[in-house]
């Protein structure tokens, strides 16, 4: 039976002079190329208090900094705006779920009631007694409800041995208060394949005839590499009922030759249509498409996006309409086919670069740069060092709100006006601004 999961602090304004600025390098990398930071071409700055390297029109704040540092880590970052116009954060604060089996981690969250301007927080948003992996915010279409979905590693239905770590039901929890407090978890069951369990935490999507879809992959570490399978849940009648797509576990799709393919992020494209994302360790992100309200997809295929083994970050811009996604454009290694194995890979991360797409995914702009990681390497590991990637963005009028889990170490809210993100410099034009 779902339980009452309540905020259990009072919030707290946060005096942002409080968190002491990263250590800023020296040099850090554009296309895998070392540039000076302290002789930056016009239009590129480093923001000191963020620790990046960033285009003028982008700026923000350290919004949390996590104090269990070194041996966990601050996880996945998602944000909404609330029904009733407040800006919510959440993310877990505390060590990963998959590796662990006893309780490591917390769900934290922040508010701003005056877009952006000052928070409240943290608060511990789901007071429970096993761990989270992320929020994926859901509102459906004239509701005051928010959901709260995601991967959900129940004691009793769950475990790290035999390399099962990332395997969980998914479910939800939900909130009619404006996300003050949360009931559940509700436990998603799909009729075709009741037992389903494996890992949700890249964003989901509700289509214009009111139908829920969340992507989901299955992971398999007991095999050397890893290998999982990506997966769509779909829901036509609101979460009472679920069916797993493209069929039951181990019916997923697949990369052939790397045996890979997971954190799909669905996106509504309106009209019965619809659009995956998929994480792969190829070089590329791959896309399938929907054109029944996601009961079929298309076989999924390579986009022109360079990106390495880690999430798409793909949102719609002001009008509903303009796909922009979010990738790193450069892939250390053409034949990687580990999960973390080779840890010099995770410095691909440290670059951001956008790319829009006016065709529904099909075809996509030249990469623009927008941020790069400019703090000091000072972790022992590349894992935390240049990690810049599993951001989260949501758009409020001209502004992009944007979320970074950066180094897995700290919040980072960043924003810029739509206008200038459209009008980033693009590949050709960086390459000759820093002489590469």
């Amino acid at each position: 039976m779902p339980f009452c999961a309540l905020s259990v602090a009072k919030g707290m304004v946060i005096n942002m002079k409080e968190i002491t600025p990263l250590k800023i390098a020296k040099t850090s990398q554009i296309l895998s190329t070392d540039v000076n930071l302290s002789m930056l071409p016009q239009g590129f700055v480093v923001r000191e208090k963020v620790g990046l390297m960033t285009a003028e029109g982008l700026d923000g704040i350290v919004l949390h900094r996590s104090e269990k540092l070194p041996d966990c880590c601050l996880y996945e970052v998602r944000g909404t705006i609330t029904p009733k116009g407040d800006y919510l954060v959440m993310f877990p604060d505390g060590g990963h779920y998959g590796y662990s089996s006893k309780k490591v981690n917390e769900m934290t969250a922040y508010r701003s009631k005056d877009k952006g301007k000052t928070w409240e927080g943290p608060v511990i948003a789901f007071d429970i007694d096993y761990n989270q992996h992320g929020f994926i915010p859901l509102i459906p279409k004239g509701s005051n409800r928010i959901y709260s979905f995601g991967t959900q590693p129940v004691w009793d239905e769950f475990s790290i041995e035999n390399g099962q770590g990332e395997n969980a039901p998914i479910g939800y929890f939900y909130s009619d208060d404006d996300g003050y407090t949360w009931e559940g978890p509700t436990l998603i069951r799909p009729e075709n394949d009741p037992g389903f369990k494996a890992m949700s935490v890249t964003r989901m999507c509700e289509t214009d005839a009111g139908t829920w879809l969340i992507g989901a992959h299955e992971g398999h570490a007991q095999y050397k590499p890893t290998k999982t399978w990506q997966y769509v849940l779909r829901s036509d009648n609101q979460g009472k009922s679920w069916h797993v797509l493209p069929g039951e576990r181990r019916n997923g799709w697949n990369l052939p030759g790397f045996d890979r393919m997971d954190e799909g992020r669905i996106i509504n494209l309106g009209n019965g249509k619809a659009l995956i994302m998929i994480r792969t360790p190829e070089g590329h992100i791959w896309a399938a498409w929907s054109y029944d309200d996601g009961k079929t997809w298309t076989k999924p295929e390579p986009t022109t996006l360079i990106h390495p083994d880690a999430p798409p970050m793909v949102f719609h811009l002001s009008d509903g309409k303009t796909l922009v996604c979010f990738h790193h454009n450069r892939h250390h290694d053409l034949d990687y086919t580990g999960l973390g194995e080779k840890m010099e890979i995770f410095g691909d991360r440290a670059e951001m670069w956008v790319s829009f797409s006016a065709d529904e995914g099909h075809n996509w702009s030249e990469p623009r740069l927008l941020f790069v990681n400019a703090a000091e390497p000072d972790f022992s590991i590349t894992f935390r060092n240049y990690q810049c990637s599993y951001m989260d963005m949501f758009v409020d009028g001209d502004v992009i709100n944007i979320l970074v889990p950066h180094r897995w170490q700290q919040v980072l809210y960043l924003t810029i006006s739509e206008k200038d993100l459209l009008n980033l410099p693009v590949q050709s034009e960086v390459k000759k601004m820093f002489g590469i």
